[in-house]
């Protein structure tokens, strides 16, 4: 073969070795599953113990946030949010109630339209919660002036949407 040949494949071999060699050096020891046969896992056997040791900051328990709130969780089960976990509109419960004693309610517009914008995607399921147009709909006022999330007045047929361009 002509060295045109040759050189392209030699360097080719020779990065391939120096990622080889790098990662030799860059991979802990003890990353992957190795009583399993095979060399790569998610986790390294180091750090479990650290992970074991985080809190969570969801605690996605109906019943965590329904024994100190019983009246809100009463209240929210006869609504179309009673699906959505607290913590989706609460924010996380790590250390509540301990610290925080009282969670940011983010009562913001941003809020309610990461679900009620209305998406046109019929697929995803998107098509049958109630969205709105936020350019048409109240724009600059906050939904929760005239909606009260936890009484809500939203209906299980979609709302009309426009059509798709």
């Amino acid at each position: 073969m002509k060295n045109h040949v040759w050189r392209p494949l030699f360097v080719v071999l020779g990065v391939a070795a120096l990622i080889l060699a790098a990662r030799m050096f860059y991979v802990p020891k003890d990353f992957g599953v190795h009583d399993q046969g095979y060399m790569y896992g998610f986790h390294r056997l180091g750090n479990e113990q650290d992970w074991k040791d985080q809190k969570p900051e969801y605690r996605f328990e109906p019943e965590y946030c329904s024994g100190c709130h019983p009246d809100k969780a009463e209240e929210l089960s006869t609504s179309p949010h009673a699906i959505i976990p607290c913590e989706d509109c609460h924010g996380p419960a790590k250390g509540h109630p301990e610290d925080p004693p009282k969670l940011p309610i983010d009562r913001s517009r941003e809020q309610c339209m990461r679900c009620h914008a209305y998406l046109p995607y019929a697929q995803s399921g998107r098509s049958n919660i109630r969205g709105i147009d936020p350019a048409e709909h109240n724009p600059g006022t906050e939904c929760v002036i005239c909606h009260d999330p936890h009484h809500s007045n939203a209906v299980e047929t979609p709302h009309p949407q426009p059509p798709l361009p």
